[in-house]
């Protein structure tokens, strides 16, 4: 079986809860992460274990404070492997590729996503999974653009 294949006994396709919108703060406990994420914290320690690009800041005594890029990278693995049926190694290349797809030099920073999604939730873009698939839909036309470039 190739890596990023679904696993004929995964969960693909399965109809996921829905996540709570993430409140404005700067940092989270990992209690918190854990809520809305949709997962119990040991499983988000794990994930840090497996995924080298969920790191949450570590402070005093090991706690970890999880900022909203954390939990917007914790939500996408979520759905990629309860979601979509994805393995662990799977979804590891999956999300490598698609930050090489968007090529280098061209990542986009929690900064930029914050601005973006400040924006749209003005523009009237109310639910959460709008917003989602608008920005998808605006990545996908800057991606054209930029190998239009090349």
């Amino acid at each position: 079986m190739v890596a990023n294949q679904t696993s004929p006994k995964g969960k693909a396709g399965k109809e996921l809860a829905a996540l709570p919108e993430i409140p404005e703060k700067q940092y989270f406990s990992i209690s918190e992460a854990s809520l809305l994420c949709g997962v119990k914290a040991h499983v988000l320690r794990y994930w840090e274990q497996e995924f080298p690009q969920l790191s949450p800041l570590k402070r005093k005594g090991n706690r970890r404070y999880y900022q909203r890029h954390d939990l917007l990278l914790a939500r996408q693995i979520r759905s990629l492997l309860y979601g979509e049926g994805y393995t662990i190694h799977g979804a590891r290349e999956r999300l490598q590729s698609l930050r090489h797809e968007s090529g280098p030099g061209h990542s986009v920073s929690a900064a930029q996503l914050e601005l973006e999604m400040e924006d749209n939730a003005s523009a009237g873009f109310v639910g959460a999974a709008n917003r989602l698939i608008y920005l998808q839909t605006e990545l996908a036309a800057l991606i054209k653009i930029c190998a239009g470039k090349h």
